[in-house]
């Protein structure tokens, strides 16, 4: 999901609140694909996979269909339409996702959760899907990386960050750049929604609560870097994982001392230039 925010901000210079709402929706559309795969008698290892293409599906008809019709039209303009607009997305899908799966978090139990078994690892047992996800989202940054930097549109997407300007001049068709590129970042929102779905539960304030952690994120590895986010997204997982099993009070709190260390002494953050 932060991937998906510095990815928007980088091309398209715009703070998008929204992120956490393609990650909620994607939990709850990939938790309906999963149950439809069970009454289709698909094979449970094939849960994952399902996940996967849920999130992607998702993205497809949800990223082109927003960009075209609400994005674009903020382009250039204050910050302060862009986070009013991103912000109105994300009432518009809290209640589409009222209304079609109604107000109760859905979840879908422990059998999916533990299909792949768990692993002992001295006193500890975790279960494999969370080595699965934990995997996912090392080839997710793989894939992303070989994409910015070794594919023509990925340095397309790297020129149109740099200077849009000099790449609209030398051709470059900038309304598709900026359909693929929101597609993209809903993507990475949905996917990782519909990824972490089996171990939690899909509820309406879960796109609320992970917009601070993903902003936690961003700040911390620099907005715009897509190694700063991938960086950032480790230090806040440790650091909320550390401090649940330490002191679980402290949790927000952590990640807070740590976005205020950043601002003090690199305000940049980890990763982006100085400006």
């Amino acid at each position: 999901m932060a991937a998906g925010l510095q990815l928007v901000f980088g091309v398209q210079r715009i703070v998008n609140l929204a992120c956490g709402s393609f990650y909620a929706i994607g939990a709850y559309f990939g938790i309906t694909v999963v149950r439809w795969g069970v009454d289709a008698g698909i094979p449970p290892p094939f849960f994952l996979l399902l996940l996967v293409l849920s999130g992607m599906a998702l993205a497809v008809v949800l990223g082109p269909l927003i960009e075209r019709l609400l994005i674009r039209f903020v382009y250039d303009r204050e910050e302060s339409f862009q986070l009013l607009l991103t912000f109105a997305l994300v009432l518009m899908i809290e209640d589409v996702i009222r209304f079609v799966w109604g107000t109760s978090p859905a979840v879908l139990g422990g059998g999916m959760y533990l299909t792949y078994g768990q692993v002992r690892v001295g006193t500890l047992t975790i279960p494999v899907y969370n080595l699965l996800v934990i995997a996912a989202g090392g080839l997710i940054a793989g894939l992303m990386a070989y994409f910015l930097t070794r594919t023509r549109l990925g340095r397309i997407v790297r020129a149109t960050a740099e200077n849009r300007a000099m790449s609209e001049a030398l051709g470059v068709n900038m309304a598709r750049v900026y359909i693929i590129v929101f597609s993209l970042g809903v993507g990475l929102g949905t996917v990782g929604g519909a990824l972490v779905a089996p171990a939690t539960a899909a509820a309406l304030d879960l796109g609320i609560e992970l917009i601070v952690e993903a902003f936690a994120v961003v700040v911390i590895g620099g907005l715009g870097s897509m190694p700063g986010a991938f960086v950032g997204a480790i230090v806040v997982g440790l650091m909320k994982a550390f401090s649940i099993a330490v002191y679980p009070e402290l949790e927000m709190l952590a990640i807070y001392l740590v976005v205020i260390a950043v601002l003090v002494l690199r305000p940049a953050g980890l990763f982006a230039r100085a400006v």
